[in-house]
Order: C-alpha cells, then sequence, then structure tokens
C-alpha cells in the first residue's frame, strides 16, 4: 500500500532491478507533538543527558541550547518532556522511545505538507516493501485530497476491490479489534495510517468511508492476505488480438525490468496495430522510472519533465536515446487513481507526441520527495521540489484532464474506458506523431 507519492534515489544500486536510481542520486516518498521544540533535541545529541535507545539508536541528549539557536527557549521542550514522563498516571504508556520520534515527527509535522515525514525504522520498512511489492495489508494505494486520507487506488484483484472500495474514497476511520485500534484518521501521517491498516494475513481491518454521492458513512470489514503486486502486465486485445494492452501498475524498483520483457514482446508481435498505455490506478513511484518509460515512445533530446526548486532553479529531465517504440500508435489511459509518476508519463506523452488521453481526471500530485535514509533504519521525506510538465503545466490539485473523459460504470462487464481507447487508437491516422 504505498502513498502517492514521487521518488528520488538517494542511493546507487548493483540491483539489476533498480536502473531507476542510476542517473539520479535521490530516493524517494513520504507525523504529532511537540513541533518547533523538537528542534532542539535532534540539534543536540552527543553531550550529557538523558540516553535513549530507539531501535538500537544510541544517543545522548544534551540540555543545553545549541550556539546557533540561542534565541529559542528549548526549556520548554525539556519541561513538557519531564512533566509527561514524571506525572503521567499509566507509567506503562511511557516509552522515551517513542517520546523521542513523537518529537522529530512533530518537528517534521510542523511545515504543513503531509509528503514531508519522519519515519522510524518500522515505517521506513514498509516504504521498502512497497517498493519491491510484496506484504501483508488489503492491497491499496493511499494518499491525501487536501488534508483528508484519501484512497488513490484498490490493487487489483486485492481484499480491498473485492470489499468495494474505490478511488477517491475518504478514509475517516480505522478499526482493528484485535489490535484494540479504533482511530479517525484527522492529522494522521500516511506512514502511521499504512502501519494501522496493514497487518497479519488473516486478519480484519474495518474502514469507515465517505463517498462522493453516498448520503451516508460507509463501512466495509477487509481481511488481510499477502500481496503481490506486479509492476506491468501485457496482453494483446481487439478482434485481431493485435492492439498491445499493456498496464502499468506502480513504478517500483522492478518495473524497468518487467517493462523491458513487455517491450520485446510488443516488437516481436506481427501486424501490429497500436498501444494502449494503461496507468489507471497507478499511484506512482520512482520519477526516473516515467522518464525511462516515456522515453520509449520518444525522440533523443526531448524533455519528459522539469523539477522547479524553490530557488528558480530547474532541472529538466531528457530523452537519451530514441525509443523502440516511437512511431507507433499510441493511447494513454488514466483515472483518478493515476498519480504522480503516472501523471508525468501521461503529460510528456501529450505535450511532446500529442498522445491522446482517455478517461477521468488525473489525482494531481504534482510535488517531489527526497528521502534520506538516517540512522538504525529512520528515514526522512522531504519535498523539496515541484514537477511540470514540458510545456510548463503544473498538475497539484487539479491533475490532467483527459481528452476524452469516459466513467467507468462499476455495475457493467465491460470496461468502457478501455473500448474508448480502442477506438481513439483506431482513429490515429498518423503513425509519426
Amino acid at each position: 500500500m504505498m502513498p502517492a507519492d514521487i521518488v528520488k534515489n538517494a542511493k546507487d544500486s548493483s540491483d539489476n532491478n533498480s536502473l531507476f536510481a542510476i542517473r539520479n542520486v535521490k530516493f524517494f516518498l513520504f507525523v504529532l507533538f511537540f513541533g518547533l521544540f523538537a528542534f532542539g533535541a535532534g540539534l543536540a545529541l552527543g553531550a550529557n543527558g538523558y540516553q535513549v535507545t530507539p531501535a538500537g539508536l544510541k544517543v545522548r541528549l544534551d540540555r543545553s541550547t545549541p550556539p546557533d539557536k540561542k534565541d529559542l527557549d528549548f526549556s520548554l521542550f525539556w519541561r513538557v518532556w519531564d512533566m509527561v514522563k514524571n506525572s503521567y498516571f499509566d507509567n506503562s504508556k511511557i516509552s522515551e522511545t517513542d517520546m523521542f520520534f513523537g518529537a522529530i515527527k512533530g518537528m517534521v509535522s510542523a511545515v504543513g505538507d503531509p509528503y514531508t515525514v519522519f519515519l522510524t525504522p518500522d515505517e521506513n520498512k514498509i516504504v521498502r516493501e512497497d517498493l519491491s511489492g510484496n506484504f501483508e495489508g488489503i492491497g491499496i494505494q493511499i494518499g491525501f485530497k487536501g488534508s483528508q486520507l484519501a484512497v488513490i487506488a484498490p490493487l487489483p484483484d486485492s481484499p480491498a476491490e473485492a470489499a468495494g472500495i474505490r478511488a477517491g474514497d475518504i478514509i475517516a476511520v480505522i478499526k482493528d479489534k484485535e489490535k484494540n485500534i479504533d482511530r479517525g484518521t484527522v492529522g494522521m501521517s500516511l506512514p502511521d495510517a499504512v502501519q494501522l491498516i496493514r497487518g497479519k494475513a488473516g486478519s480484519v481491518v474495518t474502514l469507515t468511508l465517505i463517498r462522493d454521492g453516498e448520503k451516508s458513512p460507509i463501512i466495509v470489514d477487509v481481511v488481510r492476505k499477502t500481496i503481490n503486486v506486479p509492476s506491468v502486465t501485457l496482453d494483446f486485445i481487439g478482434p485481431e488480438k493485435n492492439i498491445a494492452h499493456i498496464k502499468v501498475l506502480k513504478f517500483g524498483g522492478e518495473t524497468l525490468s518487467e517493462w523491458g520483457q513487455a517491450i520485446l514482446n510488443i516488437q516481436t508481435k506481427q501486424g501490429l496495430e497500436g498501444i494502449i498505455v494503461d496507468l489507471r490506478n497507478n499511484p506512482g513511484g520512482y520519477l526516473q522510472g516515467a522518464v525511462d518509460l516515456g522515453s520509449e515512445f520518444l525522440q533523443e533530446g526531448q524533455i519528459v519533465v522539469v523539477e522547479e526548486y524553490a530557488n528558480g532553479s530547474k532541472n529538466e529531465f531528457f530523452v537519451e536515446k530514441s525509443g523502440k517504440l516511437n512511431r507507433e500508435k499510441l493511447v494513454v489511459l488514466v483515472n483518478d487513481g493515476s498519480a504522480s509518476a503516472s501523471e508525468i508519463l501521461a503529460g510528456a506523452l501529450r505535450d511532446i507526441k500529442k498522445t491522446p488521453i482517455v478517461g477521468t481526471v488525473t489525482f494531481g500530485k504534482g510535488t517531489v520527495q527526497e528521502a534520506k535514509e538516517l540512522e538504525s533504519g529512520t528515514g526522512l521525506h522531504i519535498t523539496v521540489a515541484r514537477w511540470l510538465t514540458p510545456s510548463g503545466f503544473w498538475v497539484n490539485g487539479n491533475g490532467l484532464s483527459p481528452d476524452y473523459e469516459v466513467e467507468d460504470n462499476p455495475e457493467t462487464i465491460e470496461d468502457e474506458q478501455l473500448s474508448k481507447a480502442v477506438e481513439v487508437l483506431k482513429n490515429i491516422n498518423s503513425l509519426t506523431r
């Protein structure tokens, strides 16, 4: 269950499935209490005072104020720390580890960006599981609609899909009787939500959902199971079975190798009429993945995406060599579950190649996160830039509007959006677009 996020790789890897990382030295993706005062705790490591050992992280917290922070009164932080530690009525609930991590989380959350978060070792492990595509849960991608926790998309053939959970549903309450959890999601971070929703296969989580068009909340019980998520699937459709329908489910560590195999199969297909790239319910992932996949249809030197930083500087991502399929007829399928890297790919193909887009308005996630690997498996995910399509459009909050808007009726067997994509593809006359 991966949040809608764009990944920038933070370290090189020799794994063939991590080829996205080669041209970027950054990584990806993704809070509660003590706010700005917690900053002093992070800066004051290394002398005398409390010794805290969260998950093997051995540090000493010095209560003296750092020289460059003399204008801040950190005594308030330590006074609250001591009051909670010494006066809270249920001492069994006091954990210096949790207080330590909670202080850092609060500091980071003070910026007000749900995608800028501090990750504990367990939360950071979840991110790595998301990228590998294997975990135990219900199979939903989650993110934010404004400040509300929302379903980006249920995964195909997942417990969430079987339970009727839909893209765009607002998750209002998460309940797990076995874990004694019953929590509203207001102010909840993505990592916290993921941890609550995930659990061992066979256990049950209950979600209260708010859905557009429904007057009352929807309550669903979902049985968790082991989720194995492929990145890319390929089949050939149409009366002649000569239209390649390539579905990209996420931009993870193994996507490029699976994509490469699909491209080989497409290249060897006799009488190929065209290609439909299906990005529906794809929540994103590695930014470089969108660049690599998009390059398969574009010419060398063309810009796929532009990163824009707070100081006005820009980083442009170019096609490094002309793609193997740059002369094939092409249509892109999207919906409201298509986010971040999916929107990069769809936006680039429309801006540069005038590729028709079919479906519904996309999610609208237009920022880039950089992930820092910290001590003892902790991590920091921080928004460092916004991304723009080659024409300069920023999707954030608005999404990409399709050229052919088609709703998919869940009550029918037919895939109306895919059928429309086939119709549009057949009406594309020029091979060079």
